[in-house]
This record gives structure tokens, C-alpha cells and sequence, in this order.
């Protein structure tokens, strides 16, 4: 007798988080610590080490959620996957490095409590905890996480822009750079060594070089949240990830590429610019954009199941990134993007399980 079953979509939906991935769900997690922690590490070489107390708040709260929420069976595992640390370093990347540290725990026993725990735990969530406990900061507390990020090169051109000050070219530095010349501090490694180096090997193979002030978005020391203000130290633990085959290279590579163009075809309008004439760099290099293509888009457990399905989830971040970025003029739409890829999700589960479970008849 023929009899419909979906036993193994309920195996990835609820207990498997990584089915999809061949890395263990407990050495994903250790590299992603890695990935974020080298970048709270070279944000808080600039600013007295305030992202790194930002982070420490973020993992100690959590740990401790974690730890009052399991049952004593469970409370073995508690360091052993490493989810519950990867989760809080994730959420400090996303936050101002001048919050208190206090936002960054309330934050991260949000994310845990009510995110993770209450959907069922690891594997069984929807939304990304970490994106879920930011947005909870954002929403919750507006005034303080606004003023965390006062001087920093975004709050800086928004407000060049509502003034109606722009640019030509459409080049966002330009507008930067002329109202502020300090508002990406230099550093003498990086301008003597660095970009140098980088307009010799890389830029030089493409035939282009890097401008003045770019290597400034590279090791930023004016405020911003940790992910912007690590970017050297995140795409070092980036190729970690990638290397160690915890990811999938693709999903960062399509919602980078989507939004590139995007951005590079109209980027430039919301700075005076016209056609093709979009800063992909400084785009790429702020708004949490490639932590949240690195990080938070390769999710297994907030991502679909099916090929089809994840690389169009990862186009469709990528659009949506461009779209909340520029047109919807939110800074952060990045991670706007990854929240609204996820909500989609219950929907893309369902259309997953009909079509290549459901549907399936075993003898």
C-alpha cells in the first residue's frame, strides 16, 4: 500500500539544522566564533577595546539564558556546539561599538529566550537569532543605538543628503570626504603599506587603483558597528569559513554579485550621480553588507532546504538589500534583508515540503 510520507522533511526541519551542509553543526559554529571574534578583535584596537566589552556582554548573557533555559541533561552541550557563542558574536557585529554593553546583553537574552527557545531550540527557529536580537535593540531602543553611531561615515552622509548635498560623480566618499576630511582616520600601516600594496596585485590586475580614503574602510576607526569596523578581520575568518567547506561559498557570491550590480547601476542617484556610476566598494565596505553575506545569508537553519531554493533566497537577499539600501534609504538594510528573507521562509518550507517530500510515495 502506497502511503505518503514526509518523515525526512521533518528530520531537516526540526532535528538536522545542517543536513544540507557536510561540516558538523559544532565546527561551523567554532569557525563562524572565529570569524566574528577577529573582527570585534581589530574594532576594539581602535576604540579602547569597547567592541570587545560590547561582545563579552552579549556572549556572557547568553551563555547564561542558555544555561537557565536547558535542562541538566542538556546543560553539557551548552559550550560544545558553540551555537549559543556564535549567536551573541554575531549580534555584537551588528551593533554600534559605543552601545553600552548593557543593550548587547538585554539584546542577546532576546535573541536566545525568545528567538531560539521558544520556536524549539537549535534547528527549529525561522529567524536568525542574532538579526532577531538586533532588531529587538533597534526597535526597542532607538534613541541609544541612533546615538552609538553618531559620527560615523553612514549617519554622516544621511545627513548630507537631507540637506540636499551631493555629488556629481554620485561618489558618496566625495561627499564624505568634503564635509568631514577626518571622518575615516588614517593609519599609517595601512596608507603607507596597504592600499599601495592592494593597487600593485589586485587592482592593478582589473586596471584600476583604489582612490585616497579607501583603505579607510578597511580598518575604520570613526564610529559604526563592529562588522563595518572589522572588515579586514571579517574576511579573514570569511575565507576560514569557506575553506573549511562550513558554507556555501555560492550564497555569498550570488548576493554579493546581485547587489554589486544593482548597485553599481543605481547606486549613484540618492548622491547626485546618473547610470552606472554606483560605489560597490563603499557599499560593500558598510551597512553590515558582507557580514550579512557571509554570516548571516549562509544560515543552514534559517535558509531552504533545496538548491533552487537557497540560491534564489541568496539572489533575492541580495536585491532586497539594494532595495531597502538606496531606494528605501535605510543604512542597514542588509540586515533588513536577511529578517525579510526570513520571514519567507515558513512559506519556502511549505512549497519544499509539497513538492519534493509530500509528494514522494514509498512502497
Amino acid at each position: 500500500m502506497a502511503v505518503k510520507s514526509n518523515t525526512l522533511f521533518e528530520k531537516m526541519r526540526f532535528q538536522e539544522p545542517q543536513i544540507t551542509l557536510t561540516c558538523p553543526t559544532a565546527r561551523r559554529m567554532w569557525l563562524i566564533c572565529l570569524c566574528a571574534f577577529m573582527a570585534v578583535i581589530q574594532s576594539s584596537l581602535t576604540d579602547s577595546f569597547s567592541s570587545l566589552f560590547v561582545a563579552l556582554s552579549s556572549v556572557i548573557a547568553a551563555l547564561i539564558t542558555e544555561f537557565l533555559i536547558r535542562s541538566s541533561s542538556e546543560k553539557i552541550t551548552l559550550l560544545k556546539n558553540g551555537s549559543t557563542v556564535a549567536t551573541a558574536l554575531i549580534l555584537a557585529l551588528l551593533l554600534p561599538n559605543r552601545i553600552s554593553p548593557v543593550y548587547a546583553a538585554m539584546g542577546a537574552i532576546f535573541a536566545i529566550a525568545v528567538v531560539k527557545h521558544c520556536f524549539g531550540g537549535l534547528g527549529s527557529n525561522w529567524l536568525n537569532p542574532a538579526a532577531g536580537g538586533w532588531l529587538f535593540i533597534r526597535i526597542s531602543w532607538p534613541g541609544a543605538f541612533n546615538r552609538a553611531l553618531e559620527g560615523s561615515p553612514l549617519s554622516i552622509l544621511a545627513e548630507n543628503v537631507s540637506q540636499g548635498i551631493s555629488n556629481p560623480e554620485g561618489s558618496p566618499m566625495r561627499i564624505l570626504i568634503g564635509s568631514s576630511s577626518d571622518v575615516f582616520a588614517r593609519s599609517g600601516l595601512l596608507e603607507t603599506h596597504f592600499g599601495p600594496f592592494l593597487n600593485r596585485t589586485v587592482f592593478s590586475w582589473i586596471g584600476t587603483e583604489l582612490p585616497d580614503f579607501y583603505t579607510g574602510l578597511l580598518a575604520s576607526s570613526s564610529p559604526g558597528i563592529i562588522a563595518d569596523r572589522g572588515i579586514l578581520g571579517l574576511l579573514l575568518g570569511s575565507i576560514f569559513i569557506i575553506a573549511f567547506r562550513a558554507g556555501r561559498p555560492l550564497i555569498p557570491a550570488l548576493w554579493i554579485f546581485v547587489f554589486g550590480f544593482l548597485t553599481r547601476l543605481a547606486g549613484a542617484f540618492p548622491y547626485g550621480g546618473a547610470w552606472w556610476r554606483g560605489d560597490v566598494f563603499f557599499a560593500l565596505c558598510s551597512g553590515g553588507t558582507l557580514a550579512a553575506a557571509f554570516i548571516l545569508a549562509g544560515d543552514p537553519v534559517t535558509n531552504a532546504k533545496s538548491y533552487r531554493s537557497i540560491l534564489g533566497a541568496a539572489a533575492a537577499g541580495g536585491f532586497f538589500t539594494w532595495l531597502f539600501r538606496y531606494p528605501g534609504a535605510e543604512n542597514y538594510g542588509a540586515i533588513f534583508s536577511v529578517l525579510f528573507i526570513n520571514a519567507l521562509l515558513p512559506m519556502v518550507r511549505n512549497i519544499e515540503s509539497h513538492r519534493f517530500y509530500v509528494k514522494r510515495r514509498v512502497l
